[in-house]
């Protein structure tokens, strides 16, 4: 006889673009219907590759100090407005996307992953792939894509 797995958890990463909200919804929707709660997340780029360009140290510092805070602040009005009603919280991080995840789906014990096919654009998708693909195929737990 087959178990089946009680989703307790849902990570949900999102980038704030115009399909984060139908994201949400999906795992709102997710959320509602097994009792689960939401961690939604969002991955700030690491901006000491810069460092090699010859900019200043503190200068990157503050500008990751300065994405993470804008981050926080729109992190704070997403989760009122797209989880209204449902136990979920906001985390912002620094780091590579994919990698990022993936670490929090395991440190969060998440049961899930439920997040956007695709941000990125064109060229940008050539040189950088797709977050969604490399947490895919890296995932310890199932990932649904909303495209």
């Amino acid at each position: 006889m087959a178990t089946t797995k009680t989703v307790r958890r849902i990570l949900c990463p999102i980038d704030f673009s115009d399909a984060s909200p139908k994201v949400a919804d999906y795992a709102a929707t997710l959320a509602r219907s097994a009792g689960a709660e939401i961690m939604a997340v969002y991955v700030a780029p690491e901006m000491n590759r810069y460092a090699k360009m010859y900019v200043a140290p503190n200068m990157i510092d503050t500008l990751e100090q300065d994405i993470v805070k804008g981050a926080e602040d729109k992190m704070e009005s997403f989760l009122k407005k797209d989880f209204a009603g449902l136990k979920a919280s906001g985390k912002v991080v620094i780091g590579y996307a994919p990698e990022a995840i993936v670490d929090l789906a395991r440190a969060l014990d998440a049961d899930m992953i439920v997040m956007g096919s695709h941000g990125r654009k064109a060229i940008d998708r050539i040189i950088f792939g797709s977050v969604a693909e490399k947490v895919v195929k890296t995932s310890p737990v199932p990932v649904m894509t909303v495209r």
